[in-house]
């Protein structure tokens, strides 16, 4: 499933350029998945075998690039959230919900950077992300409905969990790559209704997360 719409990325019609189209995007997803999303576009064009010039040809912007090469991850992302939506006992499908988007997360440095930024210059990443919101949000409302997470846990909550475990999976990668998961359900634990007691300070609003997602794309 496609999520991204590809408007500002120049798809050739030769079949020399489609050819290498396609071996950028391997590289570049090889390059991204491994190093992030500020990974080296020139070691993307050297490892696709072409020159720079022609990576930008194809592609004029770094963001241009991710999109192409997130469109698959974003696509695995969204299959996996679907089958979990598909659970009828409301308390494990937000956990399979949460337990395939930190997957998916865990398997690709580039895909990690992405959930954590924004990009106010583009109009499509914007676009990704606040569907993406939309969809948490959704999931997040319906388990406190059923009432079993906590009626008092935001969308703001959920994206700091993702902001700090893709800091674990990072410093983990090496050295123990599924830590995340015992991480996440010791979270989950925390958000479950029967063990909520009052917190110290509300979530962010809208407005401050977005914020903070804006400041960490610019410090990075």
């Amino acid at each position: 499933m496609s999520i991204t719409q590809g408007q500002t990325a120049r798809v050739p019609r030769r079949r020399d350029g489609l050819e290498t189209h396609a071996k950028l995007i391997g590289s570049a997803q090889r390059e991204f998945a491994e190093r992030g999303m500020d990974a080296s576009l020139e070691a993307v064009a050297r490892e696709a075998g072409v020159a720079i010039g022609t990576l930008y040809r194809h592609f004029p912007t770094r963001l241009d690039l991710l999109l192409a090469v997130l469109d698959s991850r974003l696509g695995e992302f969204l299959d996996g959230a679907r089958s979990a939506l598909e659970i009828d006992d409301p308390w494990e499908r937000f956990v399979a919900y949460l337990e395939n988007l930190f997957r998916v997360q865990a398997g690709d440095r580039g895909f990690n950077d992405f959930l954590s930024r924004r990009f106010p210059g583009s109009a499509e990443t914007e676009r990704i992300h606040d569907l993406m919101c939309l969809q948490i949000a959704e999931v997040l409302a319906r388990a406190q409905e059923a009432g079993v997470v906590r009626g008092d846990i935001a969308l703001a909550d959920i994206v700091e969990l993702i902001w700090s475990n893709g800091r674990m999976i990072d410093a983990t990668r090496a050295s123990a790559p599924a830590a995340w998961h015992r991480q996440l359900h010791l979270m989950l634990d925390a958000y479950r209704a029967d063990r909520a007691h009052p917190l110290p300070e509300p979530a962010l609003t809208d407005a401050q997360l977005y914020d903070a997602m804006v400041r960490l794309s610019a410090s990075e």
